[in-house]
């Protein structure tokens, strides 16, 4: 079971009350150093396609790796919608940080308006469509619907889409929709949901460590 707790652009809590806890935070950049400092596993919230060049804003592999960075986020659903992010883009971002050595969480789901339209699946297989299988490559799956909007996908609906997207690729699926200490236990029952993404509620020591511990009950 893997948890990644993003912390989106804020300090989040401190770094070293996390140590010990079998978990990933992808901080902002200003805060990587201090938690590769603290002994965590540190993803970034994305990276670049190309190991350098003329990108202002950007940020490669190899200056992640040389923080002592693990992996990165990649196509997160506010990437996505608020960044212009494309499948495509996605797709180079997520090769490019495997062949340097990253891990990668590489993320996929559906709008309200999408899911309304019963387009769930036809969307899912466009964003799958630009991913291949690695050992280093997990997927999560972002219900957009569900995301700091209070709803939550129930248990059977994110265990319906998560088993889809593994007959697509094969890959671990984190699920990603407003996961709190009270709806992880019903999530990670399910026998295709392996982890969870946990937005605002990571940025709450203890409900952070609240869903650690609720993953670590469930039979490995």
């Amino acid at each position: 079971m893997l948890i990644v707790g993003n912390w989106k652009m804020f300090r989040g809590p401190d770094p070293a009350a996390l140590v010990g806890l079998d978990a990933i935070v992808c901080p902002p950049f200003t805060r990587l150093r201090d938690c590769v400092d603290a002994g965590l596993t540190t993803y970034a919230q994305n990276v670049h396609w190309d190991k350098e060049g003329a990108y202002t804003g950007e940020i490669s592999a190899p200056m992640l790796l040389e923080l002592g960075v693990t992996g990165s986020l990649v196509g997160h659903s506010e990437r996505r919608q608020y960044f212009g992010e494309s499948d495509e883009t996605v797709g180079l971002r997520v090769r490019g940080a495997l062949a340097a050595g990253l891990q990668v969480v590489a993320c996929v789901g559906e709008t309200i308006e999408e899911r309304r339209g019963g387009e769930t699946e036809n969307v899912l297989r466009r964003q799958l469509s630009v991913l291949e299988p690695h050992p280093n490559l997990v997927l999560a799956y972002e219900p957009v619907w569900a995301i700091g909007t209070g709803h939550t996908a129930t248990p059977e609906v994110a265990q319906e889409a998560h088993a889809f997207i593994k007959s697509l690729l094969d890959a671990p699926v984190l699920y990603g929709g407003s996961v709190k200490p009270d709806n992880t236990e019903g999530l990670f029952a399910q026998p295709d949901v392996d982890g969870a993404l946990v937005g605002g509620a990571s940025l709450d020591v203890h409900s952070f460590t609240a869903i650690c511990e609720a993953a670590a009950r469930i039979p490995s």
